[in-house]
């Protein structure tokens, strides 16, 4: 029996992103080996990840977990054949508003009807899935982009929305702000491999390396 079997499935990343990105950016290389594997959960199953991002929006993490956890036990499997077919209370009685419902139910209808194909999306290019997705209520571009990184797992997501990724770069490369055409030169020099980039920055951006202030907080320039 395969002892990782039970393992949640994390983002996928090896030695070909970490050598690349090593080459390319020797800060970044000098955080890679010091924090060392990063392992992040992903969502594959992609609606599974949009119901779950709207659950999330707006409030903590644990109670984002406590939420989820009602509803895989509420609606077994959380197809969107069930999110479609219940009543807009039934979803709220998990904890979620009127509003979060809403937007459930209107994807999970959208597939249902056939007017969206999860599968199809998956086969676009980066540009268009990011504006097909961003088309859904309740979902905007970084929420896409997450999606993007954390169930589709696509390699080179940068967000210049996330602001902790633009604490990681402030504190990394010693910058009071990034400006569009800063963060472009970084993301230019990631690329193919920004979102394996992405979760070091995260992590910097949470404390991993101590000494890394953030220049851009007042009294936090050293």
């Amino acid at each position: 029996m395969d002892e990782h079997a039970d393992n949640p499935p994390c983002f996928r990343y090896g030695q070909t992103e970490l050598d690349h990105l090593r080459t390319r950016d020797p800060r970044l290389a000098v955080a890679i080996d010091r924090i060392g594997l990063i392992r992040r959960e992903v969502q594959p199953d992609l609606f599974h990840a949009l119901v779950h991002s709207i659950i999330g929006q707006q409030i903590s993490t644990k109670a984002q977990t406590t939420i989820w956890g009602k509803m895989q036990t509420r609606f077994p499997g959380v197809s969107p054949e069930v999110m479609a077919s219940c009543e807009l209370d039934e979803l709220q009685g998990v904890g979620i508003t009127f509003r979060k419902a809403g937007y459930i139910q209107d994807i999970a209808r959208s597939i249902v009807e056939g007017r969206t194909d999860l599968h199809a999306l998956a086969q676009l290019d980066d540009e268009a899935l990011c504006h097909a997705l961003s088309q859904f209520r309740g979902i905007g571009v970084w929420t896409a982009e997450m999606l993007m990184l954390f169930s589709l797992q696509r390699p080179d997501i940068v967000s210049y929305g996330d602001l902790a990724i633009l604490r990681g770069m402030r504190m990394l490369y010693r910058h009071r702000s990034i400006t569009p055409q800063l963060f472009a030169r970084y993301r230019r020099r990631y690329s193919p491999y920004g979102s394996t980039a992405s979760l070091y920055l995260w992590a910097i951006a949470g404390g991993a390396l101590p000494e890394l202030t953030d220049p851009g907080r007042p009294g936090k320039s050293k």
